[in-house]
């Protein structure tokens, strides 16, 4: 038979005992030191529950900003980011650029127009930018016959913008003019990143129902190597992509990879995290050969060939492809740590962690005053906060603020926007130049000189 522990069977045992008031604040204290490290787990794990849970927590520190949130909003990124989830956002797409260009020897960096004009294959899937009173006015013109009505329409799409559903065709339109950077040596790689538009998949959706068109922030890169090494080329890119997403996740096993063929026999290998839901993809790295170049290229083949050695030959494609609002999400489930406290009136509630890493997190550090001389204290967190600037440490201004609260819930409040540090001017300060500084992950406490604060803070982030 499982053993239930109320919140104040001990206290009440002990009192029936008639144990004395220090025995009984010794054991109630270690009772509640036990609470306290209770954590959430696997067993007690409720996935409803924690996507609830990081829903609102997303919404109440404006990481997204949107009324009404649904998981499959999460998952196609139909939302808006406010001032944290645009932060977390940059510095996830500063970590993928550091990473795959200016970290690369081979890969060079490529910006493509969102939309294109062109003739449309019947067969392609594309979102076409149509003038809503020009398509009117085809629809309405009675005069027009069924088929002049359809060639009208046809011709209408044509002279239309073909919004882009990848970035995978604009590194091929870039190809052939970017071998003369490197000599028309391989292997090299193009990236990018950008908005794409993409299909939003429905619950109920059918082949007949219009669909819906979702903005999707794609970092891209296209790698071309000779047919010979296509191979070993493949298999190192996945697993740097695998090592790269698990190396800012706290929990980097969520993070896992299949390979795959689709219905066409293209061959890929697809990168998922594990949200509370199942697993869902954020990468997906493709296998394309030669063909691929050749169908979108306009010119001749010999435009596309590069030097492998002595040979000349046309490139196979890998195309790695990342969901970076999906990744936004990923990094958000993995930080977020739930846990239970039991406040100085034994109430238990619920504690709310958002354990970012520093590279990624989008507030470093909180600057806050403590007890003493208001107008001078903020002076002093004035001064460090135009230091923090100049050394790029993004610092919350929490000395601006006018209402009274306590520390712990400042505390609460930071550690929910997943704010590293949290840094206290007080009295001592002003006399011997001591602050308090209060670490997220551990919530200890410790003093520093204030002169020390800034390369601590530097070396810490860098070390990560």
């Amino acid at each position: 038979m499982p053993l239930i522990v109320r919140k104040h069977s001990v206290w009440s045992v002990l009192k029936q005992l008639k144990t004395s008031n220090m025995v009984l604040k010794h054991d109630w204290q270690i009772f509640v030191n036990w609470y306290q490290s209770k954590k959430y787990t696997k067993s007690t794990f409720n996935p409803s529950g924690f996507t609830d849970v990081l829903i609102s927590l997303c919404q109440s520190r404006r990481f997204i900003i949107e009324d009404i949130i649904t998981q499959e909003a999460l998952l196609n990124g139909s939302y808006s980011y406010g001032p944290l989830g645009m932060e977390l956002k940059k510095n996830l797409i500063t970590k993928w650029w550091d990473s795959m260009v200016l970290s690369k020897e081979r890969v060079f960096g490529i910006e493509t127009p969102q939309h294109m004009i062109g003739s449309l294959n019947s067969e392609d899937k594309t979102m076409t930018l149509v003038e809503t009173e020009v398509l009117r006015a085809i629809l309405r013109n009675k005069n027009l016959s069924m088929k002049e009505t359809i060639a009208s329409l046809e011709e209408l799409l044509k002279k239309s913008a073909i919004l882009r559903s990848n970035l995978l065709e604009g590194a091929f339109q870039l190809y052939a003019k970017s071998l003369n950077l490197v000599n028309e040596k391989l292997p090299f790689g193009l990236a990018e990143v950008g908005v794409c538009y993409q299909p939003v998949a429905t619950e109920h959706e059918t082949t007949s129902s219009a669909v819906r068109t979702g903005e999707v922030e794609v970092a891209s890169l296209v790698w071309f190597s000779s047919p010979r090494t296509s191979g070993q080329w493949r298999d190192y890119w996945v697993r740097q992509r695998l090592l790269w997403w698990r190396k800012f996740a706290r929990h980097p096993s969520s993070f896992t990879a299949n390979d795959f063929q689709d219905e066409n026999g293209i061959k890929g290998t697809a990168l998922y995290f594990s949200f509370p839901w199942g697993k869902e993809p954020i990468e997906t790295l493709l296998s394309l050969e030669e063909k691929e170049v050749v169908l979108k290229h306009l010119g001749s083949k010999s435009e596309l060939q590069g030097r492998d050695g002595r040979k000349t030959v046309v490139p196979h494609v890998l195309s790695v492809s990342g969901n970076l609002d999906r990744g936004v999400m990923a990094y958000l489930t993995d930080s977020l740590h739930l846990s239970e406290q039991i406040d100085s009136k034994c109430s238990c509630n619920q504690k709310q962690v958002l354990k970012l890493h520093p590279f990624l997190v989008p507030i470093k550090v909180a600057l806050d005053v403590g007890r003493g001389s208001t107008g001078e204290l903020r002076q002093v967190c004035e001064g460090l906060f135009r230091q923090m600037l100049e050394k790029r440490i993004n610092t919350w201004p929490g000395y601006l603020e006018t209402a009274q609260v306590s520390m712990e819930q400042l505390f609460t409040k930071y550690d929910e926007m997943g704010v590293i540090f949290t840094i206290v001017i007080n009295e001592s300060t002003l006399e011997s130049g001591l602050v308090q500084l209060r670490n997220r992950d551990t919530t200890m406490k410790e003093t520093m000189h204030i002169s020390e604060v800034i390369e601590f803070l530097t070396k810490y982030i860098q070390e990560s």
